[in-house]
């Protein structure tokens, strides 16, 4: 079977090594372990914690927060909106490098692997780390909620000057987790489909967020995405 005790950077360890011993933690652990025996879960648990070790405690200048992890065969990699190299890029996804192209004027890329992205100290976040095989939202209210919103109390509390980029309602409802004060939220609407143009396209986040990280004192993101040949 699987394993799923956490493969997590040791800068992260660190910093969370309570809530792994936490009673809704171990319920959570018990939960997926039961689920790997009956269903598909998605991402593959080599990859549950990929943000994190792709993005060090340390190195964490900006977080873009998702909710749920891709759930159809293939997509979920352990980075919010990201898929892995080879998966057609998703609406939402699409949505954003063309707000990126709008706005940089940076050509659309030929696949959706944002690890580049994650390598610069963007924190690609989901609030719900799993999900059964087809099934959006089935590990919601499982613990994973808990233990992301630490997270990025913890990111609040003991960083500063972190960029946050919270797109729809849900993620605007984890600003008060957020120290106003010490770092900077842009808010704007969800990159789906459905409401990308009631507000999304035209938001210039990514220019916006180099500005306030570049008056911060710290290296602006390049929002490119290396095309793959």
């Amino acid at each position: 079977m699987e394993k799923i005790d956490p493969q997590i950077h040791e800068s992260w360890k660190n910093i969370l090594s309570e809530e792994f011993n936490r009673d809704y933690f171990l319920n959570l652990k018990s939960f997926l372990i039961e689920e790997k025996k009956h269903h598909i879960v998605y991402p593959a648990g080599s990859n549950i914690f990929h943000a994190f070790n792709q993005t060090p405690f340390e190195s964490v200048k900006l977080v873009i927060l998702g909710q749920d992890p891709y759930h159809g065969s293939g997509q979920a990699h352990g980075l919010c909106f990201s898929v892995p190299f080879g998966i057609k890029p998703p609406p939402s996804l699409v949505n954003i490098f063309k707000e990126i192209q709008s706005d940089l004027g940076f050509p659309v890329p030929n696949h959706g692997n944002l690890d580049y992205w994650a390598s610069q100290g963007v924190l690609l976040l989901n609030a719900t780390l799993t999900v059964r095989a087809n099934q959006a939202g089935s590990h919601q209210n499982r613990g994973w909620e808990l233990f992301t919103d630490t997270i990025i109390k913890k990111l609040s509390d003991e960083r500063e000057k972190i960029v946050f980029l919270l797109w729809g309602k849900f993620a605007q409802a984890k600003a008060e987790l957020i120290d106003r004060e010490k770092h900077f939220i842009l808010e704007a609407p969800h990159p789906s489909p459905f409401s990308a143009r009631t507000g999304f396209f035209g938001c210039k986040h990514f220019s916006k967020s180099n500005e306030l990280l570049e008056k911060s004192g710290k290296t602006k993101i390049d929002w490119r995405v290396p095309d793959v040949l």
